[in-house]
């Protein structure tokens, strides 16, 4: 019986200590708390950036994932993987001051290119503070508080999920060619750390809706980028 009562109260402490998790919606609205969540990405050094795809479209230049450090200068150098021709090639890329500087497959060395001829935007811009990601998570209509869930490293996270509209004219900062208006669900820290961000619409035209996934991780992150 003396087993059984301390087992209980183990379980009570630990169900009050969940429920006691701080979460960003803590006395704040969706739109404020969208607000400090674009702060909180505007200001920090710089985060690790990763990219996925769900429903990918057959027939279509396309990008199909990336990973990388982006920080404000705004730059960027990870690898994207694309869909060009059939074939999905994975591109070294360094984008800085404006130009974006790709390994292309078949060929030597590091040349300036065209990310929208990959079906991919520069992804420096994703990390400009005007017009970039986080300008997309202000922009957002008709937003509301969702669940919150564990994440982060090892779930010791309380992430709280936040759901709402976005037009095409903020989505293109990822994809150049989106079209109309997107779903957007977005799960964020105590911190105000943004740590996911899913877009589910059209990206490609005349095609069906497709679904990417932003991860933002490692707040903090400092890397000088230079062009190659």
């Amino acid at each position: 019986m003396r087993r059984l009562v301390v087992a209980l109260a183990c379980t009570s402490v630990l169900l009050t200590a969940c429920s006691d998790d701080a979460q960003v919606s803590d006395g704040r609205t969706p739109e404020e708390v969208m607000e400090l969540t674009k702060t909180t990405l505007d200001e920090t050094s710089g985060v690790t950036l990763t990219l996925a795809s769900e429903d990918l479209p057959d027939g279509v230049t396309a990008l199909v994932a990336a990973e990388g450090v982006g920080t404000h200068a705004p730059a960027f150098d990870g690898e994207i993987t694309v869909v060009l021709g059939g074939a999905q090639l994975d591109v070294p890329v360094v984008a800085v001051d404006g130009t974006v500087w790709a390994e292309v497959p078949f060929t030597t060395g590091w040349s300036d290119v065209d990310p929208a001829e990959y079906g991919a935007p520069d992804p420096a811009q994703l990390m400009s503070t005007d017009g970039g990601f986080s300008s997309l998570l202000v922009a957002t209509e008709g937003l509301e508080e969702g669940e919150s869930v564990r994440g982060g490293e090892d779930n010791k996270e309380v992430l709280t999920e936040f759901s709402g509209t976005v037009s095409a004219d903020q989505v293109s900062t990822v994809i150049p060619s989106a079209e109309g208006d997107f779903d957007a669900t977005y799960r964020i820290n105590a911190d105000g750390e943004l740590r996911e961000a899913r877009l589910t619409g059209v990206f490609y035209p005349d095609t069906e809706p497709m679904t990417y996934i932003l991860f933002f991780e490692d707040y903090g992150t400092e890397k000088d980028i230079v062009a190659p």
